[in-house]
């Protein structure tokens, strides 16, 4: 393997199988992540984890945290700060109420895999430190979905603070492969008093690292990542502090990514569009594996 991309040994047969019309797409989940940033005096770095070998979905894989939505989360309106619904609902391409539950999954899986919370008392404040005991009870219920986030920030009287997070990207998994998500990647910088955690059940590694050292890390094979983690990473490369990420947000082009495949010259070529990086060339017979 010439660098980190993930690549499922399983992908040429699906490609061919949705080829011949004997495989039927599944609908993608929809789904957040997040970016998250801190400054280090020489740059952000951003937080990330590294998913269990064990796991049936990019195993070994490092990304960051985030999740589906939940969709408990789209018809309780809950207490929220910064842009409203409508000027989300814009912004992601959706209706007010899958806004806001996007956005709540985006804080949701950020305080469930990193128990890091962005919400407050009040719209201009944020919660201090979150690693107390009934902090890790709620944030178990979460985890278990025996709590909704809407009932979560009820309970506690917290107002979401939808100001904090920044719409970077969107991408969705290819037709072909079995677990699907339409992910809507958000960035956010790391509140002040609050400390990151391995809190994902996951994940079996967590780090702060700089996304060009990452990038490194994947380019010579060492970092295993998803096409949209590494692109993502290239991109925050281009920023100086959390804070210059943030401001850019609001312009990033949100068209969502999606992977084709198409047969060229008696080959599939896999190829996410923008992205040339990714490009793959898989042979039309089966051959038990792939071609970089």
């Amino acid at each position: 393997m010439a660098n980190g991309q993930w690549y499922p040994p399983e992908w040429p047969d699906r490609i061919r199988a949705l080829a011949a019309g004997t495989l039927t797409p599944v609908t993608p989940r929809r789904a957040a992540t997040v970016m998250l940033l801190k400054d280090t005096g020489t740059g952000p770095a951003v937080h990330m984890l590294r998913r269990r070998a064990s796991m049936a979905f990019a195993g070994g894989a490092y990304a960051y945290p985030g999740g589906g939505v939940d969709p408990r989360d789209d018809d309780h309106q809950v207490r929220w700060a910064g842009p409203t619904r409508a000027w989300w609902a814009d912004r992601l391409g959706v209706d007010e109420a899958t806004a806001q539950a996007i956005v709540c999954a985006a804080v949701r899986e950020t305080y469930e895999e990193a128990g890091v919370l962005l919400a407050g008392e009040t719209p201009d404040s944020v919660v201090g430190d979150t690693t107390g005991a009934d902090w890790e009870a709620d944030r178990a219920a979460l985890v278990d979905r025996d709590l909704s986030f809407a009932e979560f920030l009820d309970r506690r009287g917290l107002v979401l603070r939808s100001d904090l997070l920044g719409a970077w990207t969107r991408w969705i998994t290819p037709e072909f492969e079995a677990r699907r998500y339409d992910t809507w990647f958000f960035v956010a910088a790391l509140p002040e008093g609050q400390r990151t955690r391995n809190a994902s059940t996951e994940a079996d590694h967590a780090v702060w690292i700089a996304p060009g050292e990452a990038a490194a890390g994947y380019d010579t094979g060492e970092l295993l990542m998803m096409p949209p983690t590494i692109a993502t990473l290239r991109q925050l490369t281009a920023y100086e502090s959390a804070a210059q990420a943030l401001a850019a947000a609001p312009a990033r082009d949100l068209t969502p990514v999606l992977a084709t495949a198409r047969l060229v010259d008696g080959e599939i070529v896999l190829s996410w569009p923008g992205h040339d990086e990714f490009t793959k060339h898989i042979p039309t017979a089966p051959t038990g594996g792939a071609s970089a």
